[in-house]
């Protein structure tokens, strides 16, 4: 049986990955997976368990305890809580808040890494996160990894009515015990401050068309 083609999209905060993800997912018929939105999920649960967030073993405990279920949907992986998806609620300020604290649980990031892992039973993937290339998919060969200019990023969130502290993530996701954001081994390195999503997934797209040609 074939092995599912994982491409992973890997970068900084509103370097581009959701996008461009989608883009390229969308181009080649993959199904998409946000990793970030699982997180999201799970922060989400423990901010309605009422646990304290700040607390890493009751985080810990609450990743141990919940049973989501894992499913596609239009062409999307989602974490469904009782068979519900907390979409709006996910993308609050409240849970924006939590999600780095809830990511740097080494727990979490272990439940994490085995649950995106079984996504490969959806078939070919574009998964984008921050340690998809290094810790969650290390084999691929299809590694890349977005950043853009600290401003850019900035005009970028500011655009989307979120005022987030980019420079401060930045440091608490590259200096996380476990799994920290940094460039994969072998990635295609795209820095697209002065470049659109179009001109960003079709650099993608040439790169994982003109590969999986050279292997046929």
């Amino acid at each position: 049986m074939k092995q599912p083609i994982i491409i992973a999209l890997d970068g900084t905060s509103a370097s581009g990955k959701s996008t461009n993800a989608k883009l390229v997912a969308k181009a080649l018929n993959y199904v998409y997976v946000d990793t970030g939105a699982m997180y999201r999920t799970l922060a989400w649960y423990c901010l309605k368990q009422k646990a304290d967030i700040h607390d890493p073993r009751a985080v810990a405990r609450v990743c141990r305890t919940w049973k989501p279920s894992l499913v596609c949907a239009d062409g999307q992986v989602r974490l469904l809580v009782e068979g519900y998806y907390p979409e709006r609620e996910i993308r609050t300020a409240e849970t924006s808040a939590a999600v780095p604290h809830v990511a740097a649980v080494p727990q979490v990031r272990e439940w994490m890494k085995k649950k995106q892992r079984e996504c490969v039973q959806f078939g070919n993937l574009v998964m984008e996160g921050r340690d998809i290339g290094t810790n969650v998919f290390p084999e691929t060969e299809f590694k890349f990894y977005l950043d853009a200019s600290l401003e850019e990023r900035s005009k970028r969130r500011a655009a989307e009515g979120i005022q987030e502290n980019l420079a401060a993530r930045d440091q608490r996701d590259s200096q996380r015990a476990v799994a920290p954001l940094m460039i994969p081994l072998g990635a295609m390195v795209i820095n697209n401050s002065r470049m659109s999503a179009a001109e960003t997934s079709r650099l993608i797209l040439e790169a994982v068309r003109g590969r999986l040609g050279a292997k046929q």
